[in-house]
């Protein structure tokens, strides 16, 4: 065989892999130019011939050594498995694989000398996935895992990408060819992306591990307590059911021997009767008899027998003759006496009050925003039937004063606690109960529910190409440990799941970096101990440019803000104005207002619809600017104010009152604005013509805001979000 496979391109080898080989191995692969196998053995005839070779005798053994090892280490058996013949009875094989380890190519090409073992197979048994060494009968001794490694080729030549319809690395070259019409990235994005989808399954398993290991130890602790009660109620009833059978077999002794006893008083009382009957029988038989003898006598002889006759008949007939039964022939119900018998079936249940229970901390995770799971341990071997679990709010961090207490009844020693507030702290107690009565009342326990779902301020959210900035509410009464941002590329409509998470937040902002042109889904949970809470009503972020809201907090009164945040509006009627209070943030004098900038680096445009006749001022400005002063007029803002009076247009272009003297011919009624952080450069444009206005070179030591300000009655629209056009993207 010619050690490829079959298929495989004529400049690709296959080379055994061991994936899990340890680095203090014997490494087959010498650091160098590969030699065949031909030219081995031709150099060690050289050597053996040369008598005046130094290692004449030691060369060969070496050699069979370094063999053995080779042989010994990838598991190609003994010398008895090999032999100079096939099993067929072909000759073995001479031509020697290329990239065979070097001490398989020696005894490939060792031949007769190689004693029984013979010839070495090599071969692929896949399209260059595996190859398998066989041996002279013919079957596989060890496989490998093999890998394609191309031959040093051009730099343009060798330049490999990765062909996403194929899902398999190409050619550069082969590009134009086979893959055309395939979607083709480059092998570094393919390689991140595959990283990608890894992190994303191994997010998914330590969740699902999680959620399997807590299911175990719940099933662990019901088993637990399973067992421990079955133990004790099964050693207590074979105890008391032995004693109960005894007292029974006892009772039943007793009752036989005592109607034994009654039934021969009985048969004796009945004899005696018999027998008085009978005499009593015989006694008038006899005088029957008697008459009849004397009614056949003469009348002289009888009338001195009837008299003799008549006294003994006389006496007879006075005599009683008892004709009733003294004692009747069927016994009495028996009505067997089961006290005692009764005391020790009580005695089942008379056993001593359980001890007092020891309850749990709280786990972590073991609550949601109604529920909370709590668990407590019973270290005796006390029989118990159920357990009182009481429990009730904390409130004003004074455990157990004046709140109203719940109580439920379970028999296992753990329970899920509904219908609770969430984010309070509820203090718990138990105690085990039995028919001997109950236990002492265990140690207090302190659960938290977990928060109530946060709430997050769509109408808030700041974003821009490479980031975005999330405000939220935290929804509940009481503090929370810590939030987490739980956001979702949207991909395709049916995309969904957690992609990434970012955690720890401690307040109700959070600055995300995302992606350039890209959508997410975002939520938010918040943490107490008790676990997290619910997710947060989504909301959908978009990175295709800044995006930001209008601040109405610095509003001027004559302003108003649409409904839709991005329309400044100032009507005719005037309302009055009010002093401002000290440190107020609403402009007093200017009638302007302030946007929200993301305060992230780098560059972002918006745009703003403006009315040819209008009187207005857009521009930037630092937080601190003063609000009882115009825009521009100091040196905290930077902004481009127009007016138009007796059909002319003015334009200006100020920073500390300071302004050019630049003519604008063309009438802007889209102007975008640009502002470059990294550069300290504010940049304004004619949208509709394409045509730059001005440029300012600030100095930026920190984060600005979106100025807009209106001196007559108009509106302005501002138009953000949108990706930075062509013409701009220059500057």
């Amino acid at each position: 065989m010619d050690g490829k496979a079959a298929g495989a391109p004529p400049d690709f080898h296959f080379y055994p892999l061991d994936l899990y080989d340890p680095e203090d191995r014997l490494h087959p692969f010498p650091e160098g130019a590969t030699r065949t196998g031909r030219e081995v053995y031709a150099e060690m005839a050289e050597e053996a011939s040369d008598p005046g070779s130094v290692a004449l005798g030691k060369a060969p053994r070496a050699l069979e050594e370094e063999v053995d090892e080779l042989v010994h280490l990838y598991a190609l058996g003994g010398a008895g498995e090999w032999g100079s013949e096939l099993a067929d009875g072909s000759a073995p094989c001479t031509e020697v694989p290329e990239h065979l380890p070097l001490g398989a190519q020696r005894d490939w090409q060792r031949g007769p000398e190689a004693g029984e073992r013979g010839c070495v197979g090599w071969g692929a048994t896949g399209p260059g996935l595996r190859e398998t060494y066989r041996c002279a009968h013919g079957r596989a001794i060890e496989e490998y895992e093999c890998y394609v490694i191309p031959e040093e080729e051009d730099e343009d030549e060798a330049a490999l990408v990765f062909c996403v319809t194929c899902r398999a690395p190409v050619r550069a070259l082969e590009v134009s060819d086979e893959h055309r019409e395939h979607e083709v990235t480059a092998l570094d994005k393919a390689l991140e992306s595959a990283k990608d989808e890894v992190h994303k399954n191994m997010f998914k398993l330590e969740k699902q591990i999680l959620e399997m290991e807590n299911f175990a130890n719940h099933l662990e602790e019901v088993f637990i307590t399973v067992e421990e009660n079955f133990g004790r109620q099964e050693q207590n009833f074979e105890s008391h059911y032995n004693e109960i059978l005894e007292t029974l077999a006892q009772k039943y002794e007793e009752k036989i021997q005592a109607l034994g006893e009654k039934k021969k008083a009985k048969l004796e009382a009945l004899y005696g009767q018999l027998v008085s009957c009978g005499e009593n029988l015989d006694t008038c038989k006899e005088l029957m008899e008697t008459i009849e003898e004397m009614c056949h006598e003469e009348k002289v002889d009888f009338i001195k027998d009837a008299v003799a006759m008549a006294d003994r008949l006389g006496k007879f007939l006075n005599t009683d003759t008892d004709v009733e039964i003294t004692t009747q022939p069927d016994f009495e119900d028996q009505t067997l006496d089961f006290s005692d018998v009764e005391q020790l079936m009580c005695s089942l249940h008379a056993l001593p009050a359980p001890s007092a229970p020891v309850i749990n901390p709280q786990a972590p995770n073991s609550a949601t925003g109604s529920s909370v799971r709590v668990c407590w341990s019973l270290y005796s071997d006390d029989t118990v039937e159920s357990y009182q679990l009481s429990y009730r709010p904390v409130r004003d961090s004074a455990p157990g004063k004046d709140q109203a207490v719940f109580t439920m009844t379970v028999k296992e020693t753990y329970c899920s606690v509904t219908n609770l507030v969430p984010n309070t702290q509820y203090e718990f107690w138990v105690t085990a109960q039995n028919r001997a009565g109950s236990s002492p009342t265990s140690e207090r326990a302190v659960y938290m529910t977990a928060p109530s779902p946060p709430i997050i301020k769509s109408k808030e959210i700041q974003s821009c190409e490479e980031a975005a900035l999330i405000c939220w509410e935290s929804g509940n009464l009481n503090p929370v440990d810590s939030y987490t941002v739980e956001l979702t590329q949207v991909e395709t409509p049916e995309a969904s799941g957690v992609t990434e998470s970012v955690v720890g937040i401690p307040a109700c902002e959070s600055l995300v970096q995302l992606q350039r042109r890209q959508s997410y889904t975002m939520s938010v949970r918040a943490h107490n101990m008790g676990g997290p809470s619910a997710r947060s009503d989504p909301v959908t972020v978009h990175t295709t440019g800044s995006r930001f809201p209008l601040n109405q907090h610095t509003c001027h009164p004559w302003l108003t803000v649409a409904d839709d945040g991005f329309t400044v509006v100032r009507s005719e009627r005037k309302t009055p104005l009010k002093e401002p209070l000290p440190g107020n943030t609403r402009f007093s004098r200017c009638v302007a207002v302030m946007g929200n900038l993301i305060p992230v680096r780098g560059r972002h445009y918006w745009e703003v619809e403006v009315d040819e006749q209008a009187n207005y001022t857009v521009g930037v400005a630092f937080d601190d600017v003063p609000k009882e002063e115009d825009l521009g007029a100091n040196r905290l803002s930077w902004c481009m104010r127009h007016r138009f009076a007796s059909s002319r247009h003015e334009y200006e272009f100020l920073h500390n009152k300071t302004t050019p003297d630049i003519r604008i011919t063309v009438s802007p009624r889209k102007i975008g604005i640009l502002l470059d952080y990294e550069n300290s450069k504010l940049s304004f444009f004619n949208v509709d013509i394409s045509q730059h206005l001005y440029t300012f070179s600030c100095q930026l030591h920190g984060f600005v805001h979106p100025c807009f300000s209106l001196e007559k009655p108009g509106r302005l629209r501002i138009r953000n979000g949108i990706a930075m056009p062509t013409h701009v993207a220059f500057y």
